[in-house]
């Protein structure tokens, strides 16, 4: 007897990197973390390191649409 043919599309794959550095909140808007947490951070102000832990807003609707493209499965979980 033959096998049926699937007829589902294809799955996409995630860019790792996007889905490593971006998340979408509860509401769905999406956010991103702040750079340069790394190392040399001895000299910077106490204020300035805690400000760094917080998450931003990602501005532009170019630059969602992209991040969207690049990790079309992400969800609000994550």
């Amino acid at each position: 007897m033959p096998t049926k043919q699937k007829s589902t599309k294809y799955k996409l794959k995630t860019h790792k990197a996007t889905s490593k550095r971006f998340r979408l909140t509860g509401a769905g808007m999406l956010v991103r973390t702040k750079g340069g947490k790394s190392h040399l951070r001895r000299r910077t102000a106490k204020r300035t390191k805690v400000l760094l832990a917080e998450m931003v807003p990602v501005q532009g609707k170019s630059f969602i649409k992209r991040i969207k493209r690049l990790a079309p499965y992400m969800s609000k979980a994550n």
